[in-house]
């Protein structure tokens, strides 16, 4: 269903679907005993959204769509590093800011995020999830009937991020004089270019001096005009349902890495290829694969 301004969803449906995707490619790579992920949170998450292509993949149930091994991009392997790859990013993004003494944490649209309860937080952090009420719901009920316990302190504020969100997350014991750690993980190429402009305006506003923030940089130029086309019918293939090209929001948007460095951040971006480098892996040849040729993860640090 193509995105609309006052458009909602769970996690089953429209962007909500994309989260639980996400949540599935953890706990896929988080199998086996050479898993690259240690997620435990994310297997029982998925099975309790219900959607029979994510359930299948975690069961091994290969009809022959579910992994497709002569696509680059979309063999099992390929998967479970691209997402191992963006999930240490962030994980050492949250550390690193931990250990430097940030004992503030916003996720935005924090979907099926399950940081709040598997990494290792220092005492005294705070954890704010931010994201649509029925998403946030569905999350704590189902974490709280398996026994999950977070290792920070947790504040939920549910709030969609199309709304007056800072003040819901004032409202939640936010204290904007204190550095915070941010995250903006797979969310710009769903909000609009002049959303993603009032993203970051916000996350400054409320930002005291040495906060961080990571997020992903998209080098859209470089990407081919149909690719969101070329993805979702690469991803049916696969058994997906999820049709990317009507989620994103395409067309020109700010870097963010310039929008960032204009109003007073330190911005430090790391390519895919460096990235995938990193952890010791080979970014697959394909022209989807790098989300454009610049393209990467960027952390900034406000001045």
């Amino acid at each position: 269903m193509t995105r609309t301004d006052n458009d909602t969803w769970d996690l089953a449906s429209s962007v909500g679907a994309t989260a639980t995707a996400v949540a599935a490619s953890r706990a896929a790579a988080s199998q086996g005993p050479d898993a690259l992920l240690a997620d435990p949170w994310a297997d029982p998450l998925v099975r309790a959204v219900g959607i029979e292509h994510f359930v299948k993949l975690l069961d091994g149930d290969d009809d022959g769509r579910l992994a497709a091994e002569d696509d680059p991009l979309l063999n099992r392997r390929a998967m479970n590093e691209q997402i191992t790859v963006r999930t240490r990013y962030f994980d050492d993004f949250f550390m690193h800011a931990s250990r430097d003494g940030v004992r503030q944490v916003v996720i935005l649209a924090s979907g099926l995020d399950t940081r709040a309860y598997r990494l290792p937080w220092l005492r005294d952090t705070t954890v704010y999830e931010v994201d649509q009420p029925a998403v946030i719901a569905f999350k704590t009920d189902t974490l709280a009937g398996l026994g999950a316990e977070p290792t920070a302190q947790l504040r939920t504020v549910s709030v969609d991020l199309r709304d007056d969100w800072p003040t819901a997350l004032r409202a939640a014991g936010f204290d904007s004089s204190a550095p915070t750690a941010w995250s903006a993980e797979g969310l710009l190429v769903y909000l609009p270019p002049e959303a993603q402009d009032r993203l970051f305006d916000d996350i400054t506003a409320l930002s005291a001096p040495g906060s961080r923030l990571a997020t992903e940089h998209m080098d859209m130029a470089s990407l081919p005009a149909d690719w969101a086309d070329k993805l979702t019918q690469r991803s049916k293939r696969i058994g997906s349902d999820i049709n990317l090209a009507e989620l994103f929001y395409l067309g020109e948007r700010n870097s963010a890495a310039d929008y960032l460095t204009a109003r007073g951040w330190h911005v430090d971006v790391r390519r895919t290829d460096q990235a995938f480098a990193a952890n010791g892996f080979e970014l697959p040849d394909d022209e989807l694969a790098a989300f454009g040729g610049d393209s990467g993860y960027l952390t900034g640090t406000l001045n």
